[in-house]
């Protein structure tokens, strides 16, 4: 009984390490910048708190689905961006701050300037945020709140493939057919 409780305590940290791993191969918005110019690609941001729960679940759920990673990297350039993170952002000619940030909180913390200007939908702002850009970093839309896989593929492919130029969501999603596996 000793040995296997001393096997947990060595592999629950490696299972927790290889869970927070992620499939989606993120950058930053520098890299993203740089990337731009050899291979441009639609822009995926996931506006995040350390906080929250429905980012986590967004997080560990559905960017870790090896489909929609996989998606998700052969069309779009991914970054994560703390809502509430301390450091200064150079953003398309404006630099953005985080004026209210106190390194003494533990828990919910100042909302950064840069997440104020692409977040918000009508005015406000909840986390997660998915904000779509194209590739002139101009923003498509934000989605706001937690999406399964299954939600979040129709989104992907209205914003990646330009559907969103030439017909409205509501009539896109009602005809969407599902290419995950087994149509989840």
């Amino acid at each position: 009984m000793k040995k296997i409780i001393v096997c947990l305590f060595i592999l629950l940290p490696l299972f927790n390490f290889a869970q927070e791993q992620s499939l989606v191969k993120w950058v930053t918005l520098n890299e993203a910048e740089e990337l731009m110019k050899s291979e441009p690609k639609k822009i995926l941001v996931d506006v995040y708190t350390s906080w929250c729960g429905p980012c986590k679940m967004l997080a560990s759920k559905t960017f870790n689905d090896p489909e929609i990673a996989d998606f998700i990297n052969k069309y779009f350039y991914a970054i994560k961006f703390n809502a509430e993170g301390k450091d200064s952002i150079t953003f398309r000619g404006t630099t953005y701050k985080n004026p209210e940030y106190n390194p003494a909180s533990t828990g919910r913390n100042g909302t950064h300037e840069l997440t104020r200007a692409i977040a918000p939908v009508e005015g406000k702002i909840a986390y997660p945020t998915v904000v779509y850009m194209d590739e002139d970093f101009k923003i498509i839309a934000p989605v706001q709140g937690f999406m399964a896989p299954n939600a979040i593929e129709p989104i992907l492919n209205y914003f990646q493939d330009n559907s969103y130029k030439t017909i409205a969501w509501e009539e896109y999603s009602k005809g969407f057919k599902s290419k995950l596996s087994g149509g989840r």
